[in-house]
């Protein structure tokens, strides 16, 4: 959290002041971070708007891996929208997802273009679907979908 933007700490506190239940705590947001944690689980489960918040402050904080993602998918060919843009505006992720793009696909083809580049799997994973508003879901063939 300290190294957002005051307003997008504002955004993510008031949120967890309002979903985010915290006994021995009138303010959720106080409370220490390990707890918050494990507290958030019931509100990423049922509030969208906390998920976009929490994945945008952390695409914030990784700027680098941000525009690698960028760059990585519009050189594969997808339509996304710019890095810099607010997803959190968006109603969600789509849900079709070409079928030849798996993750393990994606992932050897990223530590390809960046050899030098030291990341997780998972966080190569989550930024793919955040940047390109994508979920896994179903599985297009896109050489023969519309």
């Amino acid at each position: 959290m300290p190294g957002l933007p005051s307003s997008r700490r504002t955004i993510i506190n008031n949120l967890i002041r309002r979903y985010v239940k915290i006994s021995g705590f009138r303010n959720s947001d106080l409370a220490p971070l390990p707890i918050k944690i494990r507290q958030s689980d019931a509100a990423f489960e049922r509030h969208s708007d906390f998920i976009a918040q929490i994945l945008s402050a952390w695409s914030e904080l990784n700027p680098a891996l941000s525009q690698q993602a960028y760059d990585f998918l519009i050189a594969r060919g997808w339509e996304v929208l710019p890095v810099d843009a607010d997803r959190t505006k968006l109603p969600g992720f789509l849900i079709r997802w070409p079928e030849k793009e798996t993750y393990d696909i994606l992932g050897s083809a990223f530590h390809e273009k960046y050899p030098d580049q030291v990341i997780e799997e998972n966080d190569i994973r989550l930024m793919v679907v955040w940047i390109s508003g994508r979920l896994p879901f179903d599985m297009v063939d896109t050489e023969t979908s519309d």
